[in-house]
């Protein structure tokens, strides 16, 4: 089987505990999420938080931006508890989370993880004070914080000192250059500040979001530079659908291929109707298909040429995506490794029988002018052809069979 192309070797970075989960150091890179419910909606937010963890979510966001979201938060906790959800909560705070946090130290302590906005946590006299009383109160909670700066909302008083400062020089920066340096320095000099007050860089997460794909690469590279702080990436207001997955894609790639990063986030929009869900899977496929980790089990399948008119191969990789993927909160309990298992559907004679070789279990459908009839390859050998009108049903049930004979049961 051909093997993963090693990435470069992780960015040194200092390890974060976030609940019971690990951010940077040795640890795998963990995906987040982000809820779009009022979080004064207990009931909404508790449920959107466990399908959001159910679909993989290994860190979950919420908005805490009012008395009643902040007061909601424990009941989100206890509702998440009692349906076995564990993972942990992170507070999104901007302009007023020094006053909420300490109204409510239910909600600190509830909370995992604290998020603030070097850009908006105070302005003028007040953003020192403001700054310090929530790393005050995550240190009273031995809470970690993510210090998250975002191109939307830069600090005005650290770009109005660095024009003064590009001004000077003798041969002056662009102005993108003078904005990208003001995200990196708002992010680096509060960090520097909550280490001052106090807490340690096993408490401190850094970002600086972008939504351009070029500068959210110039940006990390230059911060992965600068610190080894544990770094959450994304690209904020992706957009919506194909557009937001491929421009997520290409800049998260190229970073995480670069061993910058240690959390990761889709921020798609979602289309009409659509599951808040799906930026997680597209940010676990993001892992996976880089070698980086492995969720679920994932079908190769061909795109499809004048050789496969019928669209039998398209039906079958659907439905067995979507069955494994339906199946992996019961197969991750139960099986050891499955997530690494590798499936192929294919449609025609060409590519059909090699790729099912290499996969542990493969089926090549009858293109135009074949025979009717399916090879079904397991673990590189042809082990049966499958015909007729139920070859869905039947590959889906030796896929079954497969995984419950080579996976060792846990605790068996």
């Amino acid at each position: 089987m051909i093997q993963h192309v090693r990435p470069a070797a992780r960015r040194p970075s200092v390890a974060v505990r976030v609940g019971q989960v690990s951010v940077g150091g040795d640890a795998p890179v963990v995906v987040q999420s982000m809820t779009n419910t009022d979080t004064a909606d207990a009931v909404a937010t508790a449920k959107q938080v466990a399908d959001l963890a159910r679909a993989g979510s290994e860190l979950v966001r919420i908005t805490v931006n009012t008395p009643e979201a902040a007061a909601a938060v424990p009941r989100i906790r206890e509702r998440l508890d009692m349906m076995g959800v564990d993972v942990p909560l992170i507070g999104d705070f901007h302009y007023n989370g020094h006053q909420l946090l300490a109204r409510e130290p239910a909600c600190a302590e509830a909370l995992a993880k604290y998020r603030i906005n070097p850009g908006n946590v105070g302005f003028g006299k007040k953003k020192d004070t403001q700054f310090a009383a929530i790393v005050d109160i995550a240190q009273r909670y031995a809470r970690p914080v993510r210090i998250g700066a975002n191109w939307g909302s830069l600090d005005q008083a650290m770009v109005a000192t660095l024009m003064d400062e590009n001004h000077a020089r003798a041969e002056p920066w662009d102005a993108a250059h003078v904005a990208r340096e003001a995200l990196i320095r708002s992010a680096l000099d509060s960090a520097l500040r909550a280490e001052e007050l106090g807490m340690p860089r096993e408490r401190i997460i850094l970002s600086c979001k972008v939504s351009g794909v070029q500068e959210l690469i110039a940006v990390y590279r230059d911060l992965g530079a600068r610190c080894d702080y544990a770094l959450h990436l994304g690209l904020t207001e992706a957009g919506m659908g194909s557009k937001g997955i491929v421009a997520s894609a290409a800049a998260l790639s190229v970073l995480l291929q670069e061993g910058i990063g240690d959390t990761i986030r889709i921020s798609l929009t979602p289309e009409p109707g659509e599951s808040r869900t799906r930026e997680v899977i597209v940010a676990q496929e993001l892992l996976q298909t880089m070698g980086l980790r492995a969720f679920t089990p994932l079908v190769t399948a061909c795109p499809g040429c004048g050789r496969t008119t019928s669209t039998l191969f398209q039906e079958l990789a659907k439905t067995v995506q979507e069955h494994v993927r339906a199946k992996m909160p019961e197969w991750r309990i139960k099986y050891d490794g499955v997530e690494n298992l590798t499936l192929a559907v294919m449609g025609c004679v060409v590519n059909g029988p090699g790729e099912s070789k290499h996969a542990d279990i493969g089926i090549s459908l009858p293109g135009t002018g074949e025979a009717p009839a399916a090879p079904v390859f397991i673990d590189g050998q042809k082990a049966q052809t499958l015909r007729g009108e139920h070859i869905a049903q039947e590959f889906v049930a030796i896929v079954e069979d497969y995984v419950a004979k080579k996976y060792a049961a846990r605790g068996a």
